[in-house]
């Protein structure tokens, strides 16, 4: 009897188990984004391996430019350039698109792996919050740039930068429609609508690039968000501080 009590107990745990899984597949096929085996699509929400398909398109040029066009990203494809440890092939400048957050300067040509994940932080990150804490949408992102020819923290050894491949970009501050500034130098440290906003934003930042630093990070720091989409991310290894 004993015996019988622990086989039923055991059946018992393992339908529930199983339940839960059809359950929650039942669910997740709702949303696709949300299952790893499922194709990426910018058009989607922000989904549990969203920033795993980012990442995973540095391996995939022709795949990313795709995405874009089905996106409706206005971008113009760079040749490749660099040489040695600082080459990149899939450099994208985005065009002026009227509707669209506009990059400062606007000559800047990050790799198509972190475009889409602009283009998904725009969307989906950027403008809500903008909406939700000042009313109004955010204009521009001055930056400090994307290719750099340079190893971490600009050191004569160890590692080469993502920047040395285009595929970081060093987000400096947000210009509002009204033309009002938002700076990572100087609102990070308070307590207002200024701060609330930027670390929304760099928290919804996390979900999307492989690396995201920010003064929390380091003094380096102190004065930008870094993004980059390193090749780690596609295996889940992020970093977000």
């Amino acid at each position: 009897m004993r015996a019988l009590h622990l086989i039923i107990r055991r059946f018992l745990v393992w339908g529930s188990i199983i339940a839960f899984a059809l359950l929650a597949y039942a669910v997740l096929r709702q949303r696709p984004q949300d299952l790893p085996w499922t194709d990426l699509d910018l058009n989607q929400p922000i989904g549990l391996f969203t920033g795993r398909k980012l990442a995973a398109l540095t391996e995939d040029s022709t795949l990313c430019k795709a995405l874009l066009d089905r996106a409706g990203v206005d971008y113009v494809a760079m040749k490749p350039g660099g040489s040695g440890q600082c080459t990149y092939a899939d450099a994208v400048r985005l065009r002026g698109d009227a509707d669209a957050i506009a990059l400062s300067p606007v000559s800047v040509a990050p790799s198509c792996p972190v475009v889409a994940a602009l283009k998904l932080w725009e969307w989906q990150v950027v403008q809500p919050a903008a909406q939700r804490i000042y009313g109004q949408p955010i204009a521009r992102i001055r930056h400090f740039g994307s290719y750099s020819c340079r190893r971490i923290y600009g050191r004569s050894q160890g590692d080469f930068s993502e920047h040395a491949t285009a595929d970081a970009l060093d987000v400096a501050a947000f210009v509002l429609a009204d033309g009002r500034q938002v700076s990572v130098l100087k609102d990070w440290k308070g307590t207002g609508k200024d701060a609330d906003f930027l670390r929304a934003v760099r928290d919804g930042a996390c979900g999307l690039f492989s690396t995201v630093l920010s003064p929390d990070y380091n003094k380096a720091h102190r004065d930008h968000f870094h993004l980059d989409q390193a090749e780690r991310g596609a295996m889940g290894g992020r970093a977000c501080r």
